[in-house]
């Protein structure tokens, strides 16, 4: 179906998108890293429970831990081997989670889900929930849940764009795995009781475009060059003309949104058994000897990844786990991949924004170009005074994407994400002990 041109929306910014260091890589499936460590917590919500034990011996695709509640999923072993460790460690963020450890054997030993044919509207819906699928563009909201809205579906979105800069690893599945993203998708729709399937990629991967364009059931949407293009919000509005409501969801307004990744594993789970097990991810970044996009069991050692790439070119002046405009700087090598991870930056001096913080300009420019339409000055003003009600209040910081644009076009270089994390998770603190 040819491709139409998607619309406009208020807001974002033009940003070198820097794929070029990595987007002709094809996927590269790394070889089996001897130990595994597993966070529990592979999705938003709760961290699922562990249901083995210290000694054990486990396949690869068996469950190791059991999701706690809706908003949790199950977590799966990536590779075969014996359970070394069940311990407490520091993730990206600096906070403490549960990880399984796995030293593997090497035997190959597998436990898969049985594969499913012409499955129910329920069983596509079960199996996603089993496999422990979340969305892997980077929320990982448990996918089974948003394939049982509460509210009447009428259209499905594959989203395409991968806006972040430097990440082509979404590229790279719809290059290699474009028949199985749209029998993922049509399961997805299927689950939904849709018949309507669009796919949005930005205008800068036609190769991308092209090869969905193939599918009569599928409509492309063409879409400006412009981040955050892979925001739900903007990519329904853009899509569909669709404006979802501050403090609704995109089931709201008859959409459901899923990453092309997410769509893989769908089909993969339903077709083959598949639990949800792995990461494809971009290296990249001028400090990395061989930018690479590379496919990877969940709890494999980031350094273990960089060895693998040829290790530094240079010393790099930022280590990012994720795309630099969401992503999270870190401070070493020492973490492990997550079914959410989406890239692995090493940025050079020249490359990584180092300035040291000035005071605000008042210039506005933060709020110019919000695609949310938030005032992110009042929540950095505020939240610096530690008056965290007017910070989520004047600042709409409860409805914020953390896209990252407001800190980037600052000429000052406030630390405006910062604030903003820093007021949601104090307003979520103060809700959960009963406060308004």
């Amino acid at each position: 179906m040819k491709a139409v041109k998607g619309r406009f929306f208020f807001g974002g910014v033009h940003v070198p998108d820097m794929k070029a260091l990595s987007q002709d890589c094809p996927i590269k499936e790394l070889p089996e890293p001897p130990v595994v460590t597993i966070a529990t917590s592979q999705s938003l919500g709760k961290p699922a429970i562990p249901c083995v034990g210290v000694g054990d011996t486990v396949a690869k695709g068996q469950l190791i831990a059991k999701a706690d509640g809706a908003i949790s999923s199950n977590v799966f072993a990536g590779i075969s081997g014996k359970v070394t460790a069940i311990t407490e460690l520091e993730n990206e963020g600096g906070q403490k989670g549960t990880y399984i450890v796995i030293e593997g054997d090497g035997s190959g030993s597998t436990q898969y889900l049985t594969p499913l044919t012409d499955p129910s509207k329920e069983e596509i819906v079960q199996r996603v929930k089993d496999a422990g699928i979340v969305g892997l563009g980077g929320a990982g909201f448990p996918t089974a849940v948003k394939l049982t809205p509460r509210t009447p579906v009428d259209t499905f979105i594959i989203n395409g764009s991968e806006c972040e800069p430097y990440l082509t690893c979404d590229h790279r599945v719809m290059i290699e795995k474009t028949d199985e993203v749209v029998r993922g998708a049509r399961y997805i729709a299927k689950a939904l009781g849709v018949s309507n399937i669009m796919i949005g990629i930005e205008l800068n991967k036609p190769d991308c475009i092209a090869a969905f364009e193939k599918y009569d059931d599928v409509k492309v949407v063409a879409l400006r060059k412009i981040y955050p293009m892979g925001g739900e919000k903007q990519l329904i509005y853009s899509a569909t003309g669709r404006k979802v409501p501050v403090g609704k969801l995109p089931a709201d307004v008859g959409v459901v949104v899923n990453n092309v990744a997410t769509c893989l594993a769908v089909c993969e789970a339903i077709e083959l058994g598949k639990p949800d097990l792995d990461s494809i991810l971009t290296v990249s970044g001028k400090a990395v000897a061989n930018t690479a996009n590379v496919l990877v069991p969940v709890g494999t050692p980031v350094s273990y990844i960089i060895e693998q790439c040829g290790g530094e070119a240079s010393a790099p002046k930022k280590v990012v786990l994720g795309g630099p405009m969401t992503g999270v700087a870190v401070k070493s090598y020492d973490l492990y991949v997550k079914k959410t991870t989406s890239g692995i930056l090493l940025l050079s001096e020249k490359e990584a924004a180092a300035e040291e913080p000035t005071p605000c300009l008042n210039c506005g420019l933060c709020a110019d170009h919000c695609p949310m339409h938030l005032m992110p000055m009042n929540t950095a003003f505020y939240s610096s005074a530690g008056d965290i009600e007017n910070a989520a209040k004047l600042g709409g910081a409860m409805y914020c994407i953390e896209c990252g644009v407001c800190e980037y076009v600052c000429p000052a270089k406030r630390p405006l994400i910062q604030a903003i994390r820093k007021t949601k998770a104090a307003v979520r603190a103060q809700q959960s002990k009963g406060g308004k």
